[in-house]
């Protein structure tokens, strides 16, 4: 008598071993699927940058326990605001009324710090670097998805996870006649360096055509960052450092002394693209798209990993192995399309109102933001709220189990 199959474990796969690829893993893992992350790298080595975590991506990641690492690894931001060129403050605000007003403190951390704890929640064997991989077949309710990976293996899947970036080949496989992203008309400088000699305040300033940002890391560190208008493509004559000392020496304390004690290799240089025309859904057939892949979007909000891990989560609560799939895609869908879209939008609104290079517009966009700093700062931050005080659809680990997660977004350290 021969003995009956053993039921197949639900498997997907995910293309992309970045934050929302990782994110993805993790939660679609606590939904019970057996999880293969490809990443085409050879190592995840995260370029030398930032990232700033609001309370909705750190909502997000108590769903899956790393809530509290998180928070223990990253700078809480206490005061913070908007400055002008030559260093007068145009809008202040303070840790507890930010906390008050988003529902919990922004913290800043490395970006190879978050996809460390990230990877470390992932078993051994569940990552695959090296390990470049095309969409071959979205698969459909009667069969499987298909994903090919560079050395010729063909992995079967009820469902894969384009995690791949900006430039997403999955999702030129699934919408062909979409026109994807388009450059946002500037460029981004990153860099980390060594704190100043004295204290700083977290600050951006926004000047003509471009702005710079200042934000201290726990470690002593700053993250500093830059933008202007210029054409895409362009590079500077000589190396990038020189080109901040070109724009931006002539700005106030401490900007001259960060691009001073920057290295020519310590500054990264890319040109901003963002998806002007949103996708009309983030999945088709048995494949979901997360992440930059679905949404990019410039980084004036500092929204781009925290809507990506919004996406995991999101995803992971929707499609269980247990229930219908296709269904659970939908879901995922309705609920990701509208509010990425927004937040795309709103970036881009954001990115036109700090690069604004007519004089009279400047003066007038300054004198704005001063008249609405002294009615209270929660005007100036009262649209950001709509987006960090999102909750995800799922409840997070309760306090004490798991990897400690606390039930919710403190709102003050």
């Amino acid at each position: 008598m021969s003995r009956a199959a053993e039921p197949r474990e639900p498997r997907a796969v995910v293309v992309g071993g970045g934050i929302g690829g990782l994110t993805t893993a993790l939660a679609l893992r606590r939904s019970g699927w057996r999880v293969t992350v490809l990443e085409r790298a050879a190592s995840l080595e995260p370029v030398g940058s930032g990232i700033g975590l609001a309370p909705n991506a750190q909502r997000a990641l108590d769903v899956l326990g790393l809530g509290d690492g998180v928070r223990e690894l990253a700078a809480w931001q206490g005061g913070a605001g908007l400055r002008t060129p030559n260093g007068r403050w145009l809008v202040r605000t303070t840790s507890d009324a930010t906390a008050r007003r988003f529902g919990g403190a922004l913290v800043l951390l490395h970006r190879a710090t978050l996809v460390d704890l990230l990877v470390g929640a992932l078993p051994g064997d569940c990552l695959r670097t090296g390990a470049a991989a095309r969409l071959a077949d979205a698969g459909g309710p009667d069969r499987p998805a298909v994903v090919t990976t560079a050395d010729g293996d063909d992995l079967e899947a009820d469902l894969v996870v384009g995690a791949d970036g900006i430039n997403s080949a999955v999702r030129a496989t699934l919408f062909p006649e979409h026109p994807g992203p388009v450059y946002t008309g500037f460029t981004a400088w990153r860099l980390i360096v060594p704190a100043p000699r004295r204290p700083l305040e977290p600050h951006e300033t926004w000047g003509r055509g471009g702005l710079w940002g200042t934000q201290p890391l726990k470690d002593g560190r700053v993250y500093a960052y830059a933008t202007a208008l210029v054409p895409p493509g362009g590079r500077a004559p000589d190396d990038e450092r020189a080109e901040l000392t070109r724009r931006f020496a002539a700005w106030h304390d401490p900007i001259p002394e960060i691009v001073a004690a920057a290295r020519p290799e310590d500054v990264l240089r890319n040109d901003v693209w963002h998806m002007a025309t949103p996708l009309p859904a983030h999945h088709r057939g048995r494949v979901a798209l997360v992440g930059d892949a679905a949404h990019a979007m410039a980084p004036t909000l500092g929204q781009g990993g925290n809507q990506a891990i919004e996406d995991g989560v999101v995803l992971g609560h929707h499609a269980r192995p247990a229930d219908d799939l296709f269904a659970g895609l939908a879901a995922y869908s309705a609920a990701r399309v509208p509010r990425t879209t927004a937040v795309v939008r709103r970036a881009a609104r954001t990115a036109r109102l700090n690069h604004l290079s007519n004089g009279v517009l400047l003066a007038a966009r300054d004198t704005a933001l001063r008249a609405l700093s002294l009615l209270g700062p929660h005007l100036i931050t009262r649209g950001f709220a709509s987006i960090a005080d999102w909750h995800p659809p799922t409840d997070p680990y309760a306090a004490g189990t798991d990897a400690g997660a606390h039930p919710r977004t403190p709102a003050r350290r």
